[in-house]
């Protein structure tokens, strides 16, 4: 029965789903390695900023903190890295990566602008999450919810250090 499909009430009319463009699909793809790209590129900036972080933490405990946040940055970058190989066939490509950082005006100042990023790229990731193909999404959960304790980490330093 074309047309009709046999539902728990009996049977039910049904309009056919046409399939979406590949166009569709292809921007859906290029939005998701430019985003890639530049987590790559944002998460380099993060572990620069969080190693200025470290060198004026006032506490051995406040640097352990930003340090094991830091490793999870790279971590992260490795991580894009290699979704992006597998993704486009190809290795990224070398982006402009700001190795210099404009330095906060405080020690506090920096932990809010850490904070507020954190969350920032927890949103960015969460767009790459949804477009990416299923069998990559674990990755992006890993990075985002490591975002998230990031996050709180940074609230707990902030509150201790206001």
């Amino acid at each position: 029965m074309n047309g009709y499909w046999r539902g728990p009430y009996g049977y039910a009319t049904y309009a056919p789903i046409r399939p979406v463009s590949m166009d569709r699909y292809d921007d859906r793809a290029a939005v998701v390695l430019r985003m890639i790209q530049e987590g790559i590129s944002g998460e380099r900036n993060d572990e620069l900023f969080y190693d200025y972080l470290i060198s004026v933490a006032p506490t051995q405990q406040e640097k352990n903190v930003i340090t094991s946040i830091r490793d999870d940055e790279r971590k992260h970058r490795r991580l894009f890295r290699q979704l992006y190989t597998q993704l486009a066939g190809q290795r990224p490509g070398a982006m402009e990566e700001g190795e210099t950082f404009q330095r906060p005006a405080s020690y506090l100042e920096g932990i809010e602008q850490a904070l507020m990023g954190e969350l920032k790229a927890f949103e960015k990731y969460r767009t790459i999450y949804r477009y990416i193909p299923q069998q990559y999404r674990d990755i992006i959960f890993e990075i985002m919810t490591d975002e998230l304790k990031h996050a709180s980490y940074y609230n707990w330093l902030y509150a201790k250090n206001k």
